[in-house]
């Protein structure tokens, strides 16, 4: 699978061992709560997330379950893989089973701190479908930065 060239740059950036020449490491989140999709990390975003997790302290027995339920949803469910030197990974059989993909299309959608992959099909079935339904409840003159401007 290629990683698009503006995922890649993002990725080099997020990997403190990537130089010039050589290929950036990413980690792709497989974990049973990602339903439908992929999530993939950059290096540096990645140990932060895994610091963060490794940082609890439980003292109760709902703090221990936290931890351990994010150890193995998240650290337990992840791989480490790099690209080769045209920006390309091999997907592992889980993952592609995952998602249904033997063959066929994918779509990189980019959400912030990561990027999700997602079988182009149920792409379009569930998030831009479930994206046009929102837009059409918001009327004609809706402005999506009301959304970040209205967050807290």
């Amino acid at each position: 699978m290629s990683i698009p060239s503006d995922f890649r740059r993002v990725l080099e950036g997020g990997d403190p061992n990537w130089t010039e020449g050589l290929s950036p490491s990413l980690y792709l989140l497989y974990g049973e709560h990602l339903k439908d999709r992929l999530e993939v990390y950059t290096v540096a975003a990645f140990d932060e997330i895994a610091q963060q997790i490794m940082s609890i302290r439980p003292t109760t027995a709902e703090a221990n379950q936290r931890k351990q339920m994010s150890q193995r949803l998240i650290l337990g469910q992840s791989v480490r893989l790099e690209m080769d030197k045209d920006g390309r990974i091999v997907m592992p059989i889980r993952q592609r089973q995952k998602l249904g993909l033997t063959e066929g299309e994918v779509v990189f959608s980019g959400v912030g701190d990561h990027f999700e992959i997602w079988a182009a099909s149920t792409y379009e079935e569930k998030v831009a479908s479930e994206t046009r339904a929102f837009l059409e409840a918001q009327g004609e003159n809706f402005d999506p930065m009301t959304l970040v401007w209205g967050a807290s």
